[in-house]
């Protein structure tokens, strides 16, 4: 496959798949060679706004996998991810699906068993990870520098940062702020742990803000929360809290803060704003805090200077994945995990107690 380019369809061709077409006809050694979308006619504009010449529409995504692809993109509302990327897998195509992974931990796990039963590669699309600053983040925490981690605490809200349309409806998406930006803040945490196996939550979680008119132009269509609370409890004995944010009367949730018993890390996210505060972008100061000779000492961390567009860099290296025959960039194995402590949280939250969390072993 070195000498030959790598074959690319898309799935779901809403506002983020024309970021993904971007990306893709940026790389000379990929061709995208058709779109699928179930709006009659979508795909057909989609391919043409994008002078896309030779890829051709559908309005069945089965038909486009039924093409000689290497992998999709999957674009698509959050409930239709597990349908999609499973139909994409068994046709034995890679696939990169839009975060969340999936609405429910079951699906999560069958989507993971099909990606190892198949051979085919499943990777969620998190480009925060792709930041330099957060290689630096997660270099410190494994490197014992901080000691024993016992307690993390990530989340992040905006003080007012509400979308609508899909993203509120729960036949649609499934979850809200959980699952657009909750996400990323548990992977920030959860990746530089090394992705602990989560086994208890208790959580709690509303919409107070969405379903206000006064709030939001779509209150009468808000089905999903604008905030969540959780602590949840690892395997290795770690308790994280989590906390995240559509909507507040608030200018900040707070840092998030990995503590140490020889040392403890304050990380906050970079931008300014009533949309900004959460982990979908890059990092702002990270701070060491310790002693030296019996003193309180606290040492910036220097941020590399960089202008990394991540969103590229995931598409980027989900095609080089596919070129070198390599493992996922961000194994849905790790993602499983993190669409777990989400689906104890919704759980949690909606019978007021806390829930276990069961996955298999292998997971």
């Amino acid at each position: 496959m070195a000498n030959s380019k790598i074959r690319i369809g898309i799935i779901g061709t809403g506002g983020i798949a024309r970021a993904h077409a971007n990306a893709y006809k940026q790389l000379e050694h990929v061709e995208v060679v058709g779109a699928a979308d179930v709006i009659p006619g979508k795909a057909a504009e989609f391919v043409q706004s994008l002078g896309l010449q030779d890829a051709r529409a559908f309005d069945d995504h089965r038909e486009l996998l039924a093409l000689d692809l290497d992998g999709v993109s999957i674009c698509t509302p959050n409930v239709t991810h597990y349908r999609t990327s499973i139909d994409a897998l068994e046709a034995g195509k890679h696939v990169l699906v839009e975060k969340p992974l999936s609405v429910t931990l079951q699906e999560a796990v069958e989507m993971t068993e099909t990606s190892a039963r198949t051979g085919r590669m499943l990777t969620v699309g998190f480009q925060p990870r792709y930041d330099p600053n957060m290689h630096i983040l997660k270099d410190i925490v494994q490197s014992g520098q901080l000691g024993n981690v016992y307690y993390v605490e990530t989340g992040g809200g905006r003080r007012r940062g509400m979308p609508g349309g899909t993203f509120i409806r729960k036949e649609l998406a499934g979850a809200g702020a959980l699952a657009d930006i909750g996400c990323y803040s548990l992977d920030l945490a959860m990746n530089a742990l090394g992705y602990p196996k989560p086994v208890t939550v208790s959580a709690y979680a509303s919409n107070h803000f969405g379903t206000n008119p006064l709030y939001h132009p779509e209150a009468s269509k808000f089905e999903v929360e604008d905030f969540g609370v959780a602590l949840v409890r690892f395997d290795n004995g770690i308790v994280l809290n989590f906390k995240i944010s559509w909507a507040m009367h608030m200018d900040t949730l707070g840092a998030t803060m990995f503590l140490g018993t020889d040392a403890g890390l304050k990380v906050t996210p970079a931008g300014k704003g009533p949309w900004s505060g959460v982990w979908d972008g890059g990092i702002g100061s990270m701070t060491l805090y310790h002693d030296i000779r019996g003193h309180h000492t606290e040492s910036p961390i220097p941020l590399k200077e960089h202008n990394v567009n991540r969103f590229f860099e995931k598409v980027r290296d989900f095609v080089d994945a596919i070129r070198e025959g390599r493992g996922a960039p961000i194994p849905a194995s790790q993602i499983v995990r993190n669409q777990a402590v989400i689906d104890g949280i919704l759980r949690s939250a909606e019978l007021k107690r806390e829930v276990q969390i069961e996955l298999p072993a292998n997971l």
